[in-house]
């Protein structure tokens, strides 16, 4: 039997399904350990913004394209929560491993690096699907919402997650500590999100500025999940979809890459 040189990682021939199950398990773990964290506050802070929110503004602007102004509001707070919690919870869970010295012991055991994102990044997504339906549900109790299209409402409810995951998981990496970690999140998508129509209709902005505003990937992203609710938008859903698809599939790319070259994780 021909021996494998000294020093090589055995690739498996076939998925390993235990080594996911693992991995994806752990972190849902993890999330269970910090409910309060993971759960109520994000539920607690979606509540005081249909207050603050309901009471100030929606007192003096009924309704925006016929609809409610507080139901409105309901996929932009969804996806203002989902896009906050996928990063953090993907980026935390990859990043505390590198802090901790323990992703070596994962990087030479006999699972892929396919199969390390995927367990990462599907545990990130399946709590960030879990807080947007709950705050979903919340939001019923403040609204009248109605979904028109379920299916679409869904499939970008999990293509947003899996995408900002993985987005999420690609800070991690590169993050060196923990200030880094919140960097991004703070300073770039929370904000991006807030300019990109989560609580207006871009349409009510000045020409110039809507042609600005339209750069923001994260207009197309809120865009067309508010359609997938109440049928209207600021672009087509069909634009929406293959901006969403066009970012996860740069996002995939980036950590095919890192996993190549070792980035942040072999030095």
């Amino acid at each position: 039997m021909k021996q494998q040189p000294q020093g090589t990682k055995s690739t498996p021939n076939r998925f390993n399904h235990h080594g996911v199950w693992a991995i994806y398990r752990f972190e849902l773990e993890r999330a269970r350990r910090t409910l309060l964290q993971s759960l109520i506050t994000p539920v607690m802070t979606t509540s005081l913004y249909f207050v603050v929110f309901g009471a100030a503004i929606g007192s003096r602007m009924n309704e925006v394209d016929g609809i409610p102004y507080g139901a409105f509001i309901v996929p932009g707070l969804i996806m203002l929560s989902l896009f906050t919690e996928s990063l953090m919870n993907a980026s935390f869970g990859i990043h505390f491993p590198k802090f901790t010295g323990t992703i070596y012991e994962v990087l030479s055991a006999p699972i892929s690096a396919f199969e390390i994102a995927l367990a990462y990044v599907g545990a990130a997504a399946t709590k960030s699907v879990i807080l947007g339906l709950v705050i979903l549900a919340t939001s019923t109790l403040f609204v009248p919402v109605s979904i028109l299209h379920p299916v679409w409402m869904a499939t970008f409810l999990i293509l947003t997650a899996t995408t900002f995951s993985l987005f999420g998981f690609i800070i991690g990496i590169w993050a060196k500590d923990f200030e880094q970690l919140q960097l991004i999140p703070m300073l770039i998508v929370t904000p991006l999100t807030f300019l990109g129509g989560a609580f207006y209709s871009i349409n009510m902005l000045p020409e110039a500025w809507r042609s600005i505003t339209l750069f923001n990937p994260v207009v197309y992203l809120i865009s067309g999940f508010r359609w997938s609710f109440y049928g209207v938008s600021d672009v087509g859903h069909s634009i929406s979809l293959a901006m969403t698809l066009a970012f996860l599939l740069i996002c995939v790319g980036i950590v095919w890459w890192i996993f190549k070259t070792g980035y942040r994780l072999k030095h």
